[in-house]
């Protein structure tokens, strides 16, 4: 008997569709600071630094955040806290029956892309820049991604006559759309919709078919005082349409807002204006998972069902939340003035979310270093950054902005002493950097 000795899985013989997608939060950036990691710790004094800063990820508790305590406790009935908890943020019904709890918004997104694409005919409209789990997860699937281009110097606005023409040609190619995305709060970007533009998008999908997929995984995490958090189902029916007119699925997740649980993967997904015969179809699918963690759907159901006045969790739990925003808005101003005074770059007002996302405008000069090194001039950028102060942020190319441009993502959950500590190193970098590709 003779036996093939080649490997059965290779790069080749996976599914080519998971070759064809990046991820940058986590790509080579990130590996290249973990082997430095292991430098500092196997080679003290052979780098420039002693640590590696983490401004690559949106996990607070990973970049040392303390955990919100009535979170960590457990508590009544979950669906139902979570359809009351909606109800209550928007002052409309919410059914627990059109709940679905799962693993974090991951598993929910991922989720309706299987509903929803049936194969490269189908399109999903999606922000550019976008959050690459989106660009990832259509193509898993099969589907086609439709790009529309949010506008930087609005502000990172959304634009519906630019959706509309991205619409209208990807439908004259053959194309039939099936959905939106929209991320709000944004990531990477960082803006939050007015409710003047989130009416017109509502319009706009009514009017076309389309399913909105909002993506509010930072309802929480808003810092600007004239704009706040509206989920898209609150706008629909405040402009008097339920679910005969418009369908849309919001996601939410524990892993972000004040709470920041990354580890507990506790999510959810509520359905509006699907049939019971889609809904029936969607458990089934749901179904071959089993369930989701039980810890994580507690913790989701906390979440929406939070402590409240005359409970006794509810002073502390208070005094915990406000520490921590003040704490999030402070590292994000001191961040944003940073990035703001940096020669070449420009950095937009931070609204929400977890990240910065500052343009680069660097010299002709390293443009062309990055070019002889096969690598975009963010990647270029980045690395040294990291090479020079062990600071990790990701390259703005993996989240696709437009063609030409330069950026990079920086999150604002270092610690406060971090972040005063890594301001200066990074404004010694970029000068550096910058005199030397000057010329």
């Amino acid at each position: 008997m003779s036996y093939n000795k080649a490997p059965s899985i290779t790069a080749e013989t996976i599914n080519q569709k998971v070759r064809i997608f990046t991820y940058e939060p986590c790509g080579e950036i990130v590996r290249h600071a973990r082997r430095l990691e292991k430098e500092i710790y196997e080679n003290p004094g052979s780098v420039p630094f002693q640590e590696i800063i983490y401004c690559n990820l949106g996990n607070p508790q990973a970049l040392g955040q303390r955990p919100i305590n009535f979170f960590r406790e457990g508590v009544r009935g979950l669906r139902e806290a979570v359809a009351d908890g909606i109800a209550a943020r928007d002052g409309f019904p919410s059914k627990p029956d059109n709940i679905f709890l799962t693993d974090g918004a991951s598993s929910a997104i991922n989720m309706m892309m299987q509903i929803l694409i049936r194969s490269h005919e189908d399109g999903i409209l999606c922000p550019l820049p976008e959050y690459p789990l989106y660009s990832a997860s259509i193509i898993l699937h099969g589907g086609t991604m439709v790009p529309y281009n949010l506008t930087e110097d609005s502000g990172w606005g959304l634009e519906i006559f630019e959706v509309k023409r991205c619409l209208e040609e990807a439908r004259a190619s053959g194309l039939t759309i099936r959905a939106m995305v929209v991320i709000n709060p944004g990531n990477p970007t960082g803006q939050v919709l007015s409710i003047t533009n989130q009416e017109e998008i509502v319009e706009f999908c009514r009017k076309e078919g389309l399913v909105i997929l909002a993506d509010e995984v930072y309802q929480e995490n808003v810092y600007t005082e004239n704009k706040r958090f509206n989920s898209f189902k609150k706008v629909a029916r405040s402009l008097g349409y339920d679910h005969h007119d418009l369908s849309i699925v919001s996601f939410h997740s524990v892993s972000m807002g004040y709470y920041g649980e990354c580890g507990r993967r506790g999510g959810y997904m509520e359905i509006c204006g699907f049939g019971d015969d889609v809904i029936d179809e969607m458990y089934k699918l749901a179904s071959l998972t089993i369930c989701p963690n039980i810890a994580g759907q507690i913790l989701i159901s906390l979440v929406m069902d939070p402590p409240k006045l005359g409970d006794e969790a509810f002073e502390i739990f208070m005094v915990e939340k406000e520490e921590t925003y003040s704490s999030l808005l402070k590292r994000a101003k001191a961040l944003q003035k940073a990035f703001s005074g940096l020669e070449g770059v420009s950095c937009n007002k931070f609204e929400g979310a977890m990240y910065l996302f500052p343009r680069l405008r660097l010299p002709q000069a390293a443009i062309k270093a990055a070019q002889l090194e096969g690598v975009s001039p963010d990647v270029f950028y980045a690395h040294r950054l990291l090479g020079a102060t062990g600071i990790a942020v990701v390259p703005g190319s993996g989240f696709h902005p437009v063609s030409g441009t330069s950026h990079i993502r920086c999150t604002i959950l270092p610690g406060e002493e971090t972040i005063t500590a890594m301001v200066p190193r990074l404004q010694a970098f970029h000068e550096a950097f910058m005199d030397e590709f000057r010329g």
